[in-house]
């Protein structure tokens, strides 16, 4: 039986071998600093951080996974947008409905936000499949990102 539940503190030496696979994987295209990782999982278990909420996924009570959504406003759509941060299945847990059954869990959560949005890479075509599947589509976007100090 698959199930979905928040992370707590206790969560840690269980979550963050999963991160550390997620961010070796085609899935994410830059390395990422174990320490920012940390400091994600410390916030997506805080009570006091709105932004970021983490949740375990489970399979007949063992981890199968972990998730992180956060939200911001969309003024293209006039509303609250959930951002879907990560999504990672351990391999023997995938092909099984539990990423549909994710997104579905998230909709009964947010039901009045207009606007589900996420990132994917090529070279996750398993993942590409899926979101496609569930109705996601392509913006024509290209992201940037500024870390660190402006340039002169």
């Amino acid at each position: 039986m698959f199930q979905i539940r928040a992370m707590t503190p206790e969560d840690h030496d269980t979550v963050m071998p999963m991160v550390q696979t997620f961010y070796k994987s085609p899935a994410v295209e830059h390395d990422a600093d174990p320490a920012v990782l940390e400091r994600t999982f410390r916030d997506a278990v805080d009570p006091a951080e709105p932004l970021l909420r983490g949740m375990l996924l489970l399979e007949d009570g063992a981890p199968a996974g972990y998730a992180y959504v956060t939200e911001c406003y969309s003024g293209e759509v006039g509303g609250r947008c959930v951002f879907f941060e990560e999504l990672y299945f351990a391999p023997q847990c995938r092909g099984k409905g539990y990423g549909t059954a994710v997104f579905h869990w998230l909709k009964e959560q947010y039901p009045h936000h207009p606007r589900f949005r996420l990132e994917v890479t090529d070279a996750n075509a398993g993942a590409v499949r899926l979101y496609e599947r569930l109705g996601f589509r392509f913006l024509e976007y290209r992201q940037m990102v500024l870390e660190g100090d402006l340039q002169a």
